[in-house]
């Protein structure tokens, strides 16, 4: 059986869509089979961040009310085999998904593959409440400003009953070269005001608005710090010890 991790924020501007993608594609050239699950209904934009703008034509909600198969609607990335999308709708329509909906979804996509990363919707509405009802993990993204670290610490709030401590992770992310002096201060006073346990740190990084526009995924462009350390943060995730990488 697979495992299915949901990215949540409380916040949008966290960086929570490229982190999905990135460490899912990380994870899929480290031999895994991986999916990366889009709930953000009516502003999708993981496909952008993958690669694979309007590729699909299929969407979860159609996975999940059995009007086809999952294997129909996931979308193989071109140029890694291992990674596959599966797109929200651009509206929920009529039919609106339960939660039980979501756990037979969930549970076909871990039956099928090793990793399903779960892009929620940002804020802590509906979408958010759905997209992690049925997830086996969460991390939760934010960056090192205060408003951010304050919704971090809310979102907490919300998972911890339902994620056990060693579930619950969180990924400071897009952290600016001027505060990289005061790093371990600055992430010291993160995981404090989270209370979550630190799965990585990501640099900010020119190269993903750069990759964005050209249509190509952080992991296969040029090396640069962004992409290390989305691949310490997919080794983590399998299991490995990685140290934090040191940012110069």
């Amino acid at each position: 059986m697979g495992e299915s991790i949901v990215v949540v924020s409380g916040k949008g501007g966290t960086g929570k869509t490229s982190f999905t993608a990135s460490v899912g594609s990380a994870l899929s050239l480290l031999g895994k089979r991986v999916l990366c699950l889009d709930c953000d209904i009516g502003l999708r934009n993981l496909d952008l961040a993958l690669g694979l703008t309007d590729r699909a034509l299929m969407d979860f909600t159609d996975v999940a009310l059995g009007r086809c198969t999952l294997e129909e609607a996931v979308v193989q990335h071109p140029r890694m085999p291992n990674l596959y999308l599966l797109t929200a709708p651009m509206g929920m329509g009529r039919q609106a998904l339960t939660g039980a909906d979501m756990y037979r979804l969930i549970s076909r996509i871990n039956k099928t593959f090793d990793y399903c990363l779960i892009d929620a919707p940002a804020g802590l509405g509906s979408g958010f409440r759905l997209a992690s009802c049925a997830a086996d993990r969460a991390v939760v993204v934010t960056t090192t400003d205060a408003t951010s670290l304050r919704d971090a610490q809310h979102t907490v709030m919300l998972l911890d009953g339902q994620f056990p401590q060693n579930r619950l992770h969180l990924v400071v992310n897009r952290v600016r070269k001027k505060l990289l002096k005061g790093l371990h201060a600055t992430i010291d006073d993160a995981i404090d005001t989270a209370g979550l346990p630190l799965l990585g740190v990501v640099p900010e990084d020119d190269a993903l608005p750069i990759c964005l526009g050209r249509g190509i995924p952080l992991m296969l462009s040029d090396s640069s710090l962004a992409a290390v350390a989305y691949r310490n943060i997919a080794k983590r995730i399998t299991g490995a010890r990685v140290p934090l990488m040191r940012i110069k």
